[in-house]
């Protein structure tokens, strides 16, 4: 571009008209003088006219080669191009609205998905360097804790690591820690976390109001001060300003709120307020109890890799000091991002996956609607070639109509994607921690802009290249008649590779949902162990206090109103309810009549605390032994059910009623007696291969401060719910009451995750089908268009209706089968991508396989008939008549 004569122009004032006018009269005396000199040759006025013409040569060109000089010429013709474009896609309104439709579902499943796997996986969380946060776990001896390679860290063990670390600026302990609010006319069971005093110097975190805890208050007795979340603040306090120094009653005692921290400030995940963890001696010495959690931030100039390293030699020293309670544990340190989102990583990462193979097909069907449009209008081409256009002004002139198109699609992709973002998040529910915070932010929209323009480029490239490949293939366009019989074999071989694309793509997304669903089938008929129907579940939550016998009698007096309720058959309670997602905890053992052995070496088996009746109301069998009964209090002996896999395991090919053990965490001296065996439950997980060792205490000799009451009525146990809610609170009008829900729904809910995988890579896979099937579909249409003549003339000649739907149904078949064929071959490839999202099924299970072959051959033949009926509809005379 030259810049100097277009500055001069400007300067002079003239305008584009006045420029175009001098350059038309400029044009016109060069053929004038060139027409005097043949004329002055001796040629006629005729002859010396023509003769100056073809001197000059093509005089577009000139004109083209001329405006070049004047510089700007590409940002004029783009603007031609662009006004052109809208004229065309205005008068196919039908081809212009199929395909950013098409665009904008492609797009918009991608753009939901991303701001999802952005928010998750790829933005910084919101804190200050959330790079340098970790988090610090043991690593358990793989002898006692097998296929467990994360453990919770003990009290005395924490107090060596920050007493003997030097690689992390602050190092702080949590965990998990309830209370009941009262006393505000609104009684609530929160959840919140118990923390050591660096907690908020690990994150970074000022208080919105008030303060945070002092050293002094990490002491017994000076304990009772309180900070609340921003969520808390405004749901139970109002928002009050003036709630910092007040008191309130927590557990049925007053605490001070002494701070409220703002609302980005999540951590841990579900935590609703911070208590001091106040440590007496014992706690402090408390090294085989291993319950709480471990957040650092690592020291400047240090890295994850020096941390670690200095973490193990930490490990290697305890272990060597304390044999008892640490051979064989060790420490891993982790950054905090990666353990917050690890069981979000792979699912969503298969789902991005999922949605870029829906953007794939997308793109194949709108270029093989730009194929079809764009061979319509080869004979326009190749004119606007032959007068002059070069091959780069008549690719541009087509990539601004796809680019049209892709900007609308991109457009009306980001609003589906609003709303779609919503859905997915809603959809995820509890399984996004609330720190993570879901949004169309910059990055989403580059990410947006971005796919819109690469979804362009795939779909208007390849039709453009075709179009206008070779002077050959312009002047074989010029030479063609103007029938509807006109070749388009090359473009249609093109056509059915991408219909093909699409069935290969759609056969790989639809066996990963096939094999999801075929997951859920068999979780849904494994048997728990125990019969859910007509059970209703509520958790009512007390005062974590030691040996209070308040929560025992309120349990108790709660039973015996309930089983007198109408329709009750059978009631009791359990510390954590099976399949709930809670945990439970692991307890080394001591059988009696074997040598004492360290911690670290001793049997590990769960731990669950219930009442008498529970079982009954679950329709677990006592094996062998009895039950618990009302007698079995403080009081009284000791005792303890055991499952059956407890007893196979701390016993084999014994009798395992009057034997006995000590819980070494409860009281190492006290031994308990076995005094049933019940069957097994599959408390931890449907997917679980076989039922955990588990050991039942009586709540009247080991109290929880977590029940949940269970209750089996004589019909729908949903209309339970609120009798049971009533009846408690009878008892104490104070009493919180949670989660109230049958016991099909805390089945329903333990697999929740695959369920919500599941039904995303459904939807994904079935609008991959479906544009698929539309790919089909405009094919088979466009070439029964093409060949009208051809299957006029075969009718002429006898051929049948039976057969013309063959012939047309088989062009239809021919692609997908093959496409079916490379799409199986390619599931198994990536099939064990899959194999940490399914259970029960291989990633090469045939039944999966052989279903989704016949729902792509049923759709396949389905969008392959309309076409073909079509065709059938011919009259051979009316179409020879048109020839």
């Amino acid at each position: 571009m030259k810049l100097m004569p277009w500055l001069m122009t400007l300067l002079r004032g003239r305008s584009r008209r006045q420029r175009e006018a001098d350059l038309e009269r400029e044009l016109r005396s060069h053929l004038e003088l060139e027409a005097e000199e043949q004329a002055a040759a001796g040629l006629s006025s005729e002859d010396a006219h023509y003769a100056a013409q073809r001197a000059l040569g093509n005089t577009l060109r000139v004109t083209e080669s001329t405006r070049a000089a004047w510089g700007w010429t590409f940002l004029e013709r783009l603007a031609q191009d662009v006004r052109f474009a809208i004229r065309m896609l205005r008068k196919n309104l039908a081809f212009t609205a199929l395909a950013v439709v098409v665009l904008a579902l492609g797009i918009g499943a991608n753009t939901a998905i991303f701001s999802v796997v952005n928010a998750a996986l790829l933005r910084p969380l919101p804190y200050d360097q959330p790079d340098q946060i970790m988090q610090v776990f043991h690593t358990p001896p793989q002898k006692s804790f097998p296929g467990i390679s994360l453990f919770a860290v003990s009290n005395a063990n924490f107090l060596d690591w920050q007493d003997q670390q030097h690689v992390f600026e602050h190092i702080s302990l949590y965990h998990f820690h309830g209370m009941n609010l009262t006393g505000t006319g609104r009684p609530d069971s929160i959840l919140g976390a118990e923390v050591t005093q660096d907690f908020f110097a690990v994150m970074h975190a000022q208080p919105l109001l008030g303060r945070v805890f002092n050293a002094e208050e990490m002491n017994p007795g000076r304990d009772r001060e309180v900070i609340l979340s921003y969520e808390l603040w405004q749901s139970h306090f109002g928002g009050d300003p003036t709630v910092a120094g007040r008191d309130f009653t927590f557990d049925g005692q007053s605490y001070t709120v002494i701070g409220v921290m703002p609302e980005r400030f999540q951590m841990p995940v579900r935590a609703r307020f911070w208590v001091p963890a106040a440590w007496g001696p014992t706690d402090r010495a408390n090294r085989s109890n291993h319950n709480s959690l471990v957040i650092a931030r690592l020291a400047p100039r240090i890295n994850l890799q020096q941390a670690q390293a200095e973490m193990d030699t930490i490990s290697r020293r305890l272990e060597q000091n304390y044999p008892d309670d640490n051979a064989g544990w060790g420490a891993r340190v982790i950054p905090y991002h990666q353990q917050l989102v690890a069981d979000l990583r792979t699912p969503l990462l298969v789902l991005l996956g999922a949605v870029s193979f829906v953007l794939l097909i997308a793109c194949t069907n709108v270029t093989n609607l730009m194929l079809a449009k764009t061979a319509a209008r080869k004979k326009e081409i190749a004119l606007r070639t032959a007068l002059g256009a070069s091959r780069g002004r008549v690719l541009q002139h087509l990539m601004v109509e796809a680019g049209f198109l892709s900007a609308a699609g991109g457009a009306m992709g980001l609003l589906l994607a609003h709303y779609g973002t919503v859905l997915i998040v809603d959809f995820f529910g509890n399984h996004l921690p609330r720190s993570i915070q879901v949004r169309l932010d910059g990055w989403v929209l580059v990410f947006t802009f971005g796919i819109s323009i690469l979804c362009g480029l795939l779909a208007g490239l390849l039709p453009a290249l075709r179009l206008t490949r070779t002077d050959r293939t312009l002047n074989d366009s010029l030479k063609e008649g103007l029938g509807r019989t006109d070749s388009d074999s090359g473009r249609g071989r093109v056509r059915n590779l991408l219909v093909m694309a699409e069935v290969v793509l759609s056969t790989m997304l639809l066996i990963a949902a096939g094999l999801l669903v075929r997951t859920l089938w068999v979780l849904h008929n494994i048997n728990p162990g125990f019969d859910p129907q007509n059970v209703i579940t509520v958790t009512v939550p007390r005062a974590p206090l030691k040996n209070d016998p308040r929560h025992a009698i309120f349990v108790q007096q709660a039973l015996e109103r309930l089983r007198g309720l109408p329709g009750v058959q059978s009631a009791g309670a359990v510390s954590e309810v099976p399949l709930s997602g809670q945990g439970g905890n692991n307890l080394p053992v001591q059988l009696e009549g074997e040598p004492p052995q360290p911690v670290a070496q001793q049997k590990m088996v769960g731990s669950n605390t219930v009442t008498p009746g529970y079982f009954a109301a679950i329709r677990v069998p006592i094996l062998r032994g009895r039950d618990f009964n009302d007698a079995d209090t403080d009081d009284r002996t000791s005792v303890i059910l055991v499952n059956d896999a407890a007893a196979k395991r701390l016993w084999p090919g014994q009798y395992p009623i009057g034997k006995r053990l000590s819980i070494t965490f409860f009281d190492p001296e006290k031994m308990r007696e076995v005094v049933g065996v019940v069957g097994d439950i599959k408390e931890r997980g449907l997917e679980r291969p076989s039922p955990p060792a588990l050991i039942y205490l009586p709540h009247r000799q080991y109290q929880s401060s977590m029940m949940s009451l269970v209750v089996r009525g004589s019909s729908s146990s949903a209309d339970l719910i609120a009798e049971v809610t009533r009846a408690v609170h009878e008892v104490d009008k104070e009493q919180p009451v949670l989660d109230p829900q049958t016991m099909e729904h805390v089945i329903a809910d333990s697999f929740s995750d695959r369920r919500l995988n599941m039904w995303l890579l459904v939807a994904f896979a079935g609008l991959a089908l479906l544009l698929a099937a539309a790919g089909i579909y405009g094919v088979l249409a466009y070439s029964v268009r093409r060949r009208l003549r051809e299957i006029g003339i075969r009718m002429a000649l006898g051929a049948q209706v039976a057969d013309v739907l063959q012939m047309i149904v088989m062009e239809g078949l021919r692609p997908t089968v093959m496409g079916m064929a490379l799409g199986v071959g390619g599931a198994v490839a990536v099939g064990r991508l899959f194999t940490t999202m399914i259970y029960g099924v291989k990633p090469t299970d045939p039944n999966t396989y052989v279903a989704v072959i016949v729902v792509l051959l049923a759709v396949s033949l389905g969008a392959s008939l309309l076409p073909a009926y079509r065709a059938t509809r011919v009259q051979p005379l009316d179409v020879l008549r048109e020839e």
